[in-house]
């Protein structure tokens, strides 16, 4: 999402005149695009502001300012010099109030309203711009993207789901989608410019309407505009996945056979103090419907370990889930309060010792199951579309199968970055497949 949304923040500035720079120490303004999802993610931009004390000491008329989420929650923190002492946040990294790092800071919904706050900031105002909006969706804003093969769409912003330890309703807003023709027409422009991947993105893509229109028609018109396209999309909430979106996915070969499904945690009990909104068996009936309709899809998920009150029963139920549905790879993270967030009135009662040891409890699973799934996949073949040199040597390909799996495999001449091969697996890891060209 924040990746897209820096794709937005530079076509409103390259309307304005701004030129993007090379390096930053060329630059005259430096943004920072944030997270709150996290308290690490935060923890990185305090570090980043650390290292932007050199620049501002170096070309004193430099603009540094703070977007995104983090923007919205810590913007006393970040501008405000009312004679507090140094704000040290968590982590011991100091920032003092009284060193004007931050020039302004602009939440998610504001970003129109940039080039004015920068005009405002080199007359050396500082400026603040946070207001959530309930219609704010940028669908007339061409996003400036280097040529290349993957796009990312924002198809909708916000959440309405408020899940108790999540900020992104409080920093992100309400829900409003764009424009079904819109995402359309981006998709076209996409085509003429010979991209070959689209993922559409939402706090909760389930959610999405324009009129009549709800996501699998959103999904279904995608994948219709160019069949060499292939359509991604993220993120899925167990709620509001519906049969008429796994009836679209299996009936358009180029909408990949792969859902993101966070399940967060394995016990019901726990689900009801996220405010998650469904129950495990519900989860579980959705993952059979799932590979019943869509033979051979693949699933990801995310899972919070230590979330408050979380006992051994309730970890080993999570374990029991990962088993029950073997997912082909999960993000996992342990539970972090977020502030302004029901949860965090809750004890944070887990042990960060507890907390790392269930943590590795589900990674050491998980990567089991993605190792013993790679390797029932020696022997198959893929299609597998060519995005560019293997990370670790120019001799090798890497591209990606419609389930997500990450394939390498040796250079040919004859093909370029693009085009579709077909790939029979030799080895695997749990991360990787490799294999050669048929």
């Amino acid at each position: 999402m924040n990746f897209a949304d820096t794709e937005l923040v530079m076509g409103i500035l390259k309307n304005h005149g701004y030129v993007l720079a090379k390096e930053i120490d060329d630059a005259n303004v430096i943004l920072l695009n944030t997270c709150s999802i996290r308290d690490n993610a935060e923890q990185k931009i305090y570090a980043r502001l650390e290292h932007l004390r050199g620049n501002k000491r170096r070309k004193p008329g430099t603009v540094i300012g703070i977007l995104g989420c983090m923007a919205e929650r810590l913007r006393k923190n970040l501008m405000e010099e009312n004679g507090n002492p140094p704000l040290v946040p968590q982590g011991g990294i100091r920032t003092s109030l009284r060193e004007k790092i931050v020039d302004l800071v602009v939440g998610p919904d504001e970003y129109r309203r940039l080039p004015e706050f920068i005009d405002s900031a080199f007359a050396g105002e500082k400026g603040i711009g946070v207001k959530l909006s309930r219609t704010e969706t940028y669908d007339d804003i061409i996003p400036y993207r280097e040529d290349g093969l993957n796009a990312w769409i924002s198809v909708m912003r916000g959440c309405d789901k408020f899940c108790t330890f999540c900020v992104v309703p409080f920093t992100r807003g309400r829900e409003r989608s764009r424009a079904l023709d819109s995402i359309v027409a981006e998709i076209k422009q996409l085509s003429e410019r010979g991209f070959r991947e689209v993922t559409l993105l939402g706090q909760n893509v389930n959610s999405y309407i324009d009129d009549e229109n709800d996501f699998a028609d959103l999904l279904a018109a995608s994948a219709k505009v160019d069949r060499l396209i292939r359509v991604r999309f993220t993120t899925s909430h167990p709620q509001d996945l519906s049969n008429k979106l796994l009836y679209t996915i299996a009936e358009h070969p180029n909408i990949c056979n792969y859902i993101h499904l966070p399940v967060q945690s394995g016990s019901n009990r726990i689900l009801e103090l996220m405010n998650r909104t469904y129950t495990i068996e519900h989860y579980l009936n959705l993952i059979d419907s799932a590979r019943t309709i869509i033979p051979g899809v693949s699933f990801s998920t995310d899972i919070i370990s230590g979330f408050p009150t979380e006992t051994d029963e309730d970890h080993l139920m999570t374990l029991d889930v990962i088993r029950k549905v073997r997912y082909d790879g999960a993000y996992m993270f342990k539970y972090s309060p977020r502030e302004g967030t029901k949860a965090f009135d809750m004890k944070d009662d887990v042990a960060e010792e507890l907390k790392a040891k269930r943590l590795n409890d589900i990674i050491d699973l998980q990567h089991q199951i993605s190792f013993e799934i790679n390797q029932s996949q020696i022997g198959t073949e893929e299609i597998i579309l060519v995005e560019g040199n293997s990370k670790k040597s120019d001799d090798f390909f890497a591209g990606r199968t419609d389930t997500n799996k990450i394939v390498i495999f040796p250079r040919d001449e004859e093909i370029v970055v693009g085009d579709y091969v077909k790939v029979k697996i030799n080895r695997a890891t749990s991360g990787t497949l490799f294999g050669e060209i048929l």
